[in-house]
């Protein structure tokens, strides 16, 4: 078998393709099956050789088109005029107005944990491997150091303040009217007060009913023509 001499050229392919089927199916509606078949020429196995799933390749492309947003995360984390507790605010502020929600919004996968388990996991996975250890904690022990951010557990806070804001304050893996995601953002808000983290809504609630609009619109659309695929 001939040696694939350009694999980043053979990821980004699978990936512009993966993209541009879950915006005009839906995530649901697309199958592995599918990305191979517009693929133009590449083989299963070559798909296969670079990701598990269909669940990877959609992980890998929000990285991708995340870029510009790790880029001003850094920025932040890095900003030598900003308090701990600052920083924290902005990252926040930037991370909800990124292009994640936009796409996740787009492609409406199912809000159900059980059915999308895998990209549940993924997600859970990517905070506590990268998003706590590389932006977050560092800019907590700073809170801690300056005497912005109060706390004896800089990495359990770290963790919780981003578990609850991905996978419970946020209504990408359950259904949510605009008065639950404001009670959830209040309530957030609130519990990161009492443990040692101040917080402003500064746009989260109306970003994340953005959201909720659109991926609505977009789940209603994409339901009349569902197939069941995987």
């Amino acid at each position: 078998m001939a040696r694939n001499k350009h694999p980043e050229e053979t990821v980004a392919k699978i990936l512009d393709v993966a993209l541009e089927l879950f915006f005009t199916k839906g995530y649901d509606n697309t199958s592995i099956q599918d990305i191979i078949d517009n693929l133009g020429g590449l083989t299963k196995g070559a798909v296969y050789h670079h990701f598990k799933s269909k669940d990877e390749i959609l992980s890998a492309a929000l990285d991708r088109e995340n870029e510009a947003l790790y880029h001003e995360l850094k920025r932040i984390r890095d900003d030598a005029h900003m308090t701990g507790a600052q920083k924290l605010q902005a990252l926040f502020e930037t991370s909800v107005n990124g292009s994640q929600l936009e796409i996740w919004s787009t492609i409406a996968p199912a809000t159900d944990p059980v059915k999308n388990s895998r990209l549940l996991g993924l997600q859970y996975q990517s905070v506590l491997e990268e998003t706590v250890p590389y932006y977050v904690l560092p800019i907590v022990e700073q809170g801690v150091r300056d005497g912005s951010i109060k706390t004896n557990h800089p990495r359990e806070l770290s963790e919780v303040l981003v578990l609850l804001a991905n996978l419970w304050a946020g209504p990408m893996f359950r259904t949510s009217t605009p008065e639950e995601l404001g009670g959830r953002i209040a309530f957030y808000i609130e519990l990161a007060s009492a443990l040692g983290v101040e917080l402003a809504d500064s746009g989260m609630t109306e970003a994340l009913k953005r959201y909720r609009v659109v991926f609505e619109e977009r789940a209603d659309l994409f339901s009349e023509g569902k197939e069941g695929v995987s």
